[in-house]
């Protein structure tokens, strides 16, 4: 029997340290070559670590959430034969095995995450469902091995994951596993007494890493940093909905679905033509604004594995339906996770959209280093005043944020005024 050492990886770029997220495994378990040991965060990208040969886990270094060198050993396992030192040689080298991930954190925006799952409202107080265990628990002390995505599903449905069974490697609970259990779960039926209201004493605790880390750095370091100024606007948009409806009665097979989101984005671009440091960057390190020509319209979307902001390149080149295809892919590619590592890089300004969650008036945050983000919240139904009468139409906020270092009141004012006009007279979005 001999040792085999497991450093961590070079990932390449430079990458000197990588954060620990994730262990698969724990001390004590047989792996199989190939196995998925454990997952590290650097920077750019979150890469899972296989194992190169067949053994027994006999150490893992290094807390969740704990920074490590790269080259410092994290695994050890137990292997037969006389071992090796170190898994140098027969590793592949991850700087390109990795895979463009969907993880990447370079470019997150600012929406906060809402889960999927809203709370049964019984008539005392709101009060939710659990799904009764219908396996047997794992031994005590025994740590059930899941995903920070699987454990987030697990908690929004009110499932237990110690009575959940793994299929995965070393036993890890996989999506597959907790649909099946809770497919075939009974949920526990909900019982509220008037006049008895248990009381709920539990605390749970979880450190902040990977991902959700780097969100709450980059949001900390944004606001700290940059004075922002929101600037909120109400759009009639009943025109423009109008023409929405019938570009997608009359579109072909092959077209996309039209949200609204390609009509702001197209308004966006005309309007940067009024004010073109909108897409730009600061680097208030060396004091110096790049202005680009190119419109690089990053849009935040929210996947199991975290907010992600997928850019949509060249939008001032693009019409809607080409946008509406574009942003399709793009969101569809962060969530299934085959989204590269340039598709969430170099957008110059960015969209928050909560508008399918509700809410009249948000206050976003700035996606460092641009100076700008639009908030796009509900459309709701008012009655306006118009030739001296009340109408109902359909009217949308968007609460804007920007860097108030380089974009004054005024200016930030003329971008959303044009935009304004452009939504609330759609024909103009086509006219060059």
């Amino acid at each position: 029997m001999g040792r085999y050492s497991i450093k961590m990886p070079d990932v390449g770029e430079g990458i000197t340290e990588a954060e620990i997220v994730e262990w698969n495994v724990s001390v004590g378990d047989f792996v199989q070559e190939d196995d998925i040991l454990a997952a590290v965060m650097t920077d750019k990208a979150t890469v899972e670590i296989p194992s190169p040969v067949t053994g027994t886990i006999l150490a893992l270094h290094g807390e969740l959430g704990e920074t490590t060198a790269v080259g410092a050993e994290i695994i050890a396992l137990e292997v037969d034969g006389d071992g090796e030192e170190h898994a140098d040689d027969k590793a592949e080298d991850l700087s390109d095995a990795a895979p463009d991930v969907a993880q990447d954190v370079s470019q997150d925006a600012s929406k906060d995450e809402t889960p999927d799952v809203q709370p049964e409202v019984a008539a005392v107080a709101p009060t939710f469902q659990a799904l009764a265990p219908t396996g047997l628990p794992r031994p005590v002390g025994e740590k059930p091995l899941a995903s920070p995505s699987v454990r987030r599903r697990a908690m929004d449905a009110g499932v237990r994951l110690a009575f959940v069974q793994g299929t995965g490697p070393a036993g890890r609970i996989l999506h597959e596993d907790l649909d099946a259990y809770i497919a075939g779960g009974v949920r526990l039926p909900v019982q509220v007494s008037e006049a008895v209201v248990p009381l709920k004493n539990g605390v749970e605790e979880w450190r902040v890493i990977g991902l959700r880390r780097k969100i709450a750095e980059r949001m900390q370091d944004s606001k700290s940093r940059i004075p922002h100024i929101t600037y909120v606007e109400e759009i009639d948009v009943t025109d423009l909905e109008k023409l929405r409806r019938h570009m997608n009665e009359t579109r072909k097979s092959d077209q996309p679905k039209l949200t609204i989101l390609p009509f702001l984005m197209r308004a966006m671009v005309v309007a940067a033509r009024e004010v073109p440091k909108i897409s730009s960057h600061y680097d208030d390190e060396q004091n110096l604004v790049r202005q680009y020509e190119a419109v690089h319209i990053g849009m935040a979307t929210q996947t199991d594995a975290g907010l992600m902001v997928p850019v949509v390149r060249h939008a001032e080149a693009r019409g809607v339906r080409d946008m509406a295809d574009e942003i399709r892919r793009l969101a569809d590619a962060a969530r299934d996770g085959s989204i590269t590592r340039d598709e969430l890089t170099g957008s110059t300004i960015t969209i928050s959209s909560l508008g399918a969650m509700g809410g009249i008036v948000s206050t976003p945050v700035i996606n460092s280093p641009e100076v700008a983000i639009i908030g796009v919240n509900k459309v709701v139904i008012r009655p306006i005043y118009i030739d001296r009468e009340f109408q109902p139409r359909q009217i949308m906020n968007l609460s804007s944020s920007f860097d108030h270092r380089i974009i004054d009141g005024w200016d930030a004012a003329v971008f959303i005024q044009k935009i304004k006009s452009l939504l609330e007279h759609p024909a103009l979005l086509f006219v060059e």
